[in-house]
């Protein structure tokens, strides 16, 4: 399980990066007439934001999080700044509690 919180806080980080220089570097110059910021991080971020879908996704399957969370996870990535909020919110709440062998928060599995 370590592997998949590896690559979901790589992930999550990474788009967040991305998205934050789309929405504040390339869609304002986007707007004064240079798309080619825009195109490309926008081609850049979309797949990015495919390999955190799948990240985040399996890291969900293994921690057997309700559809909730699991939901609130796989959106992160298309608001900027979310996905570091919820990246520290998953951390605390359910993988710091399973890395440590502690039970996990009572949540519904559906």
């Amino acid at each position: 399980m370590k592997a998949a919180v590896l690559r979901y806080r790589v992930m999550a980080y990474v788009t967040g990066v991305v998205l934050i220089i789309l929405c504040f570097v390339g869609i304002p110059l986007q707007i004064a007439g240079y798309p080619a910021v825009a195109n490309d991080v926008g081609v850049l971020h979309g797949i990015l934001y495919i390999i955190y879908l799948v990240c985040a996704w399996q890291l969900a399957r293994s921690l057997r999080l309700a559809v909730k969370p699991t939901l609130i996870m796989l959106l992160a990535g298309t608001i900027p700044i979310m996905t570091f909020i919820v990246e520290r919110w998953v951390t605390r709440r359910f993988i710091d509690p399973a890395l440590s062998g502690q039970a996990q928060p009572t949540v519904p599995v559906r």
